[in-house]
Parts: structure tokens; sequence; C-alpha cells
């Protein structure tokens, strides 16, 4: 797989941006997921006033498939050890951010597959979110070969690795996390109520 052309494209494009996009761009590209940190709170924490249990296990299940999908990425690393294209690519324009050290392997792109997983997960919990984790998802993936510390085929991958490893893990876990949620809610307790919620029913 070799996507270095387009990886040139890419970076000579991002060098031949306005600097305010170049500054955004690496702002994003290092502290973009954090927003996806932001919706996972957001959605749980709204997810506690929802009569079913089902929902707060989707709310519960966001980071946790995509703590699992980080897992697999990382573990794919270790085993692919495919440089860096900052480092490999002959002729290429210089990164717009430090190139990362040797042994931090690029395929496929941890961000990629962070952001793809997010964006699945969030979606399967709130439908309506995908028309906002969807476009940040692409925007991260694309923001790492902006940025020039990624080939197009290392966030395309981690992209789709991602969002599988979500999709499959959600479904395979949503009906025991449900009943774990149900139990929870049924103890009753003061801190069973604030970590899963009560729902209407018990309100008040």
């Amino acid at each position: 797989m070799d996507s270095s052309d387009l990886y040139r494209h890419i970076t000579d494009f991002a060098h031949s941006a306005p600097v305010w996009v170049q500054r955004v761009s690496e702002a994003w590209t290092e502290y973009g997921l954090l927003l996806f940190g932001v919706l996972f709170i957001t959605v749980w924490w709204r997810s506690r006033g929802h009569h079913s249990p089902r929902t707060v296990a989707l709310a519960a299940l966001a980071p946790l498939v995509t703590a699992l999908a980080y897992v697999v990425s990382e573990s794919l690393k270790s085993v692919v050890d495919e440089e860096r294209p900052c480092r490999a690519v002959l002729g290429a324009a210089a990164p717009l951010i430090t190139c990362p050290v040797t042994g931090d392997w690029s395929f496929p792109s941890n961000h990629a597959t962070i952001a793809g997983a997010a964006a699945v997960g969030l979606a399967m919990a709130a439908r309506g979110l995908a028309l906002l984790t969807v476009p940040l998802a692409l925007l991260m993936a694309f923001s790492r070969v902006f940025v020039g510390v990624h080939y197009p085929h290392d966030v395309a991958i981690g992209l789709l690795l991602g969002g599988a490893v979500a999709a499959l893990s959600v479904l395979a876990l949503t009906r025991p996390v449900s009943a774990l949620a149900g139990a929870v809610r049924a103890s009753g307790g003061r801190a069973a109520v604030w970590i899963a919620g009560s729902g209407p029913a018990r309100q008040g």
C-alpha cells in the first residue's frame, strides 16, 4: 500500500495554505480528540434521565469501545512497523508539527482510529450526533496527513478500523451492559443513581 504521492500533494497544499489554517490544523490535530471526550460526558449525563437502561448502556459503551479500538490499533502498529512518512517520503514538504520518534510507527493512525470509533460509538448512543461526529472524525483523520505525520492510507484504515471495532463491540455488548445498568438503577443507592440515573419513572 503506497499513498506517498497523495501524501506529497496534501503536504504541499498544507505549506501553501494561509498561516492561520496551518495553526488551526496544528491545534486541532493535537487537541481535537478532547472534544470527543466532552461529547462522551455530555451523552452519558443526558442518558441518566432516560427511562431505558439501554440508553445509559449505549452512552457508557461509547468511550469503552473507543478505548478498545485504540488497543487494537496500537497492537496492529507493533506488528506492521511502518515508518512515518515525514521521515520516509523523499522530496516531501517538512511536517507542520514535530515528526514522531522512530518506533512510534505510522500504520494505522491511532488518532484516526480513536476518532472513527468515537464517532460511531456516539452516533449509536445518540443518532442525531452522527451529523457532528462523522465530520469531526474525518477532519481529525485529514489533519494527520495535512500536518505531515501520516500517510493517507494510515488514516483511512484507522477510520475504518475504529468504526468497525466500535460498531461490532456495541452490538455485542449492549444487552449485557443494559442489564447491568438496570441492576445498578434498581439498587437505589445514591452512587448508583448518580452513575446510571433513575429514569423519569422513579424521579421526584
